[in-house]
């Protein structure tokens, strides 16, 4: 799984980051150990539907 943050975080390491598939995942960087989100292809979009700026 390759897991990715968005560019515009830089070094910081509070963010999340998402590992992109047919099932997207979402994880917290503080606590990478302390799981994940699981998130369908309609859940994912409407993730980044209420999310966008």
């Amino acid at each position: 799984m390759m897991w990715r943050k968005s560019s515009y975080s830089g070094i910081q390491t509070n963010c999340v980051e998402v590992a992109l598939g047919k099932v997207s995942r979402v994880r917290d960087t503080k606590d990478r150990a302390g799981g994940t989100l699981a998130l369908d292809a309609a859940a994912w979009g409407a993730f980044l539907r209420k999310t966008k700026h």
